[in-house]
């Protein structure tokens, strides 16, 4: 069984620890056998690992691999439904590390369902993860071989890169109120990774509302939306301003490699090169 822990006894060899990201500590006697994920990079990477049998529950949004769409669905992620949750009887629970599911986490614990928050906000995360999740799960040596063709993929990618001569553009989250991704973002890393450099890289932060006027001085080359974003906002006026506009150099990210960090990412990289060429042009 997977077990909450303050410490685990250092005289139980056969059990393990595991830290996540809001401090707390697991006590793990044995792999969960009824997992719920609550986080689409934590179900591809238990699928990656061999230990997608063990999901009994995901969210809508957890749509990869095809196998994940056969397991059923608690509904949303952000907040998830405790009760639905709950429902599945799972003996572990994955699930987000942000302030909007502190109230679901602390309520799940207290109905004594271990949980693990994680945050999958960079591509680092997806290594990181997929060694945690290996020992939780007792999936070490998968891990780890998933781990470093991973590191060693986004390695090739960096090299082959030219930071020096790369072009500068706009990642689009949200056109009203206006909504950028910053470096903080995994897309902004894939970008970068592919050949390009977000025109606001020097924020710190994954998005931040700024200004028209602000985006017409850094004058990116192209526009990337990403997600739900929606391309009609290039025919309001205003953003004739820009060149990439009245270029038509507009690419969007629809597909679920760009909304999430995963073991996905470098063919999400290489996909992003051959389709930023045309507009970059």
């Amino acid at each position: 069984m997977v077990a909450a822990s303050a410490s685990a006894s250092a005289t139980d060899e056969a059990a393990t620890s595991v830290a996540d990201d809001a401090g707390n500590t697991l006590r793990i006697d044995r792999p969960p056998r009824r997992i719920v994920s609550l986080n689409p990079t934590t179900t591809e990477l238990l699928f990656a690992l061999g230990a997608g049998d063990r999901l009994v529950g995901r969210t809508d949004a957890c749509d990869y691999p095809v196998a994940a769409l056969r397991v059923a669905s608690v509904g949303a992620w952000l907040p998830p439904n405790v009760e639905a949750v709950a429902a599945r009887s799972p003996d572990l629970v994955l699930l987000y590390d942000g302030p909007t599911n502190a109230g679901a986490r602390a309520r799940l614990r207290s109905m004594g369902i271990p949980v693990l928050a994680l945050r999958t906000d960079h591509l680092a995360d997806v290594p990181r993860l997929a060694r945690l999740l290996g020992r939780v799960v007792g999936a070490d040596h998968a891990a780890d071989s998933l781990a470093r063709t991973f590191e060693a993929a986004l390695g090739r990618l960096r090299r082959s890169a030219e930071p020096a001569l790369a072009p500068g553009v706009l990642l689009l989250a949200w056109d009203q109120p206006l909504i950028v991704l910053g470096a903080g973002s995994f897309v902004s890393e894939l970008l970068e990774l592919a050949g390009a450099r977000n025109v606001f890289d020097d924020l710190s932060l994954p998005s931040a509302p700024v200004t028209l006027e602000s985006v017409v001085a850094r004058g990116p080359l192209a526009i990337v939306t990403v997600g739900a974003m929606s391309a009609g906002f290039a025919s309001r006026p205003e953003w004739q301003a820009l060149r990439a506009v009245r270029r038509h150099r507009l690419l969007a990210l629809t597909e679920s490699v760009f909304n999430r960090p995963s073991p996905r990412a470098p063919a999400a990289v290489a996909m992003l090169r051959h389709r930023l060429q045309p507009v970059l042009q």
